[in-house]
């Protein structure tokens, strides 16, 4: 296979192309017009973005080979992940490249409205020396209702309390323990309104935030209330808040974002108390650097077949722990042996976490356990993002289940489930000396180390078997780098676990369970 080919439509920082080169072909297609891009992506593996290109369906369905979009940035309004995720596209951002950069934004927004700063430079220009007209409003003391308390959120919740604010918030996914241990009381949205001098919203738009800050919404706010938004277009009502800074009812306003993005006509602008900037939120040398390198490493690892636990398009609970990883590879590698020895898929697929893995999240282990199985018995490319829905279409549904006994290893992970009427279980561990090993199959003891080409070989407890099969593998010209042999658990047959340094046939295979005192055999290509 030859390299990745990434297209990259709009500007990342240097350094993040150069990672990216390191494994990829880099396509650069910054400025050019929509028809040449949809052109240069038909064969693309990977493409990057911004802000600013639509990536709709048309786009993912003119790429057939694109397995996953990066955006450089957190917002991903511009990318349609239904059709992302149907295709089995995963998308993935960089949600933390911009925080700080956005979270002092918001300060200085909130300061340049409170004290008029664009208002009184642009009547200095003008010649005036305007003192008495632009009097502000200090921020110590006052109450800054914060709408949205996650990373950014709580940046500013902690930058404003060091001006003297007292901070409360709204946020129905956030603890009110975790809050308090920031300095933040967590009220209801309409107490958040009405206790707030001045309000800024740091949350993502969604169908349930678009228009959030409306006419009715206002209305429930005190009189002089200052708004900024520094968060996501669209989730202020620009007309509404227009007329409400003109009326009075809002004492000042600052907008970064809009409705429409690239804008120069909104009913903000014609506002003297409202300052506007266009998106400068993540604007900083620091914050592009950050997206470009984050973006570029997300996607690198996309390309290589790994778990990004923040795709935007998967949900995986709580971020994945370093002890944790190891184990998504191995699940998916398990996934395929369970698939391939059992001839089939359950209808219920059971992954079990146990030993201190019973501590970590299991979703991401369980998906990697499922894409690992539907890989093998699939004529469609199976991915992290569309394993669930063409399971669903299968009909097999995957149950998470956690054990913290477990005997000989720290952890281990066990599938199992029932094909054509027969109970069938992989056991799998990660060693730090032998890396990831199989440990069990449907009760057979076999430790052995996982490669990309495996032999099971059921037998009968007789001699000369494993001769046998070794003489056979030498003769076809298979190396043997690891071999283990269990017995079951009434000890009436063993198993051989058989690593090897390269592929055989499917002919060769067929070969190997006719020898005599073979019950069966299944080749397994992890490669």
């Amino acid at each position: 296979m030859g390299r990745p080919k990434v297209v990259v439509i709009e500007a990342i920082a240097e350094a993040g192309v150069e990672d990216l080169s390191l494994t990829c072909d880099i396509v650069d297609a910054v400025g050019l017009p929509r028809d040449a891009v949809m052109e240069l992506i038909v064969d693309a593996d990977a493409i990057i973005v911004r802000s600013e290109t639509n990536v709709d369906r048309e786009m993912i369905e003119a790429a057939a080979e694109l397995s996953v979009i990066g955006r450089a940035g957190i917002g991903v309004d511009n990318i349609d992940l239904e059709a992302a995720t149907e295709h089995g596209v995963m998308v993935v951002n960089a949600p933390n490249a911009n925080t700080i950069s956005a979270a002092e934004h918001t300060m200085a927004l909130l300061l340049a409205q409170a004290r008029r700063v664009p208002e009184a430079d642009r009547s200095l220009r003008e010649g005036r020396w305007d003192r008495k007209k632009f009097q502000g409003v200090e921020l110590h003391g006052k109450t800054l209702g914060v709408l949205g308390l996650g990373k950014i959120g709580t940046l500013v919740a902690q930058r404003a309390s060091a001006f003297g604010m007292r901070i409360v918030a709204y946020d129905p996914y956030v603890a009110a323990e975790r809050a308090k241990r920031i300095g933040v009381e967590m009220l209801d949205l309409d107490e958040v309104f009405a206790a707030s001098d001045m309000i800024t919203i740091h949350l993502p738009r969604t169908r349930q935030t678009e228009n959030f800050i409306n006419t009715a919404s206002i209305a429930k706010m005190k009189d002089g209330v200052r708004i900024v938004n520094v968060a996501r277009g669209g989730i202020v009502n620009e007309a509404d808040l227009a007329q409400a800074v003109r009326s009075g009812k809002v004492g000042g306003a600052a907008v970064d974002v809009f409705d429409t993005e690239p804008t120069t006509d909104s009913p903000l602008f014609d506002v003297p108390k409202i300052v506007v900037t266009p998106h400068l939120g993540a604007s900083t040398r620091e914050a592009q650097d950050k997206a470009g390198i984050a973006i570029a490493s997300a996607v690198a690892d996309a390309l290589a077949g790994e778990l990004v636990p923040s795709a935007v398009n998967l949900d995986l609970g709580p971020a994945v722990s370093r002890e944790a990883k190891p184990f998504i590879r191995l699940g998916e590698q398990l996934g395929t042996i369970f698939a391939v020895f059992a001839k089939g898929l359950p209808a219920e697929l059971t992954v079990t976490a146990q030993g201190r893995l019973a501590d970590e999240p299991v979703g991401p282990i369980a998906l990697a356990v499922l894409k690992g199985a539907l890989s093998s018995s699939s004529d469609v490319p199976v991915s992290y993002v569309n394993a669930p829905l063409i399971a669903r279409q299968r009909g097999v549904s995957v149950t998470e289940e956690t054990q913290h006994e477990v005997a000989d290893y720290q952890s281990v992970i066990r599938v199992s489930g029932t094909v054509a009427g027969q109970d069938r279980t992989v056991v799998g561990t990660c060693m730090e000396r032998k890396g990831a090993v199989l440990v069990e199959v449907d009760g057979y003891a076999i430790e052995v180390p996982l490669t990309n080409h495996m032999l099971l070989v059921r037998n009968d407890d007789v001699p000369g078997i494993i001769g046998r099969v070794g003489t056979f593998l030498g003769e076809i010209g298979a190396n043997i780098s690891d071999m283990v042999v269990g017995r079951s658990p009434d000890g009436a047959a063993m198993m051989m676990g058989i690593a090897l340094d390269a592929a055989i046939s499917h002919e060769d295979a067929d070969t190997l369970r006719g020898l005599e005192g073979i019950a069966a055999a299944r080749y397994i290509d992890l490669s």
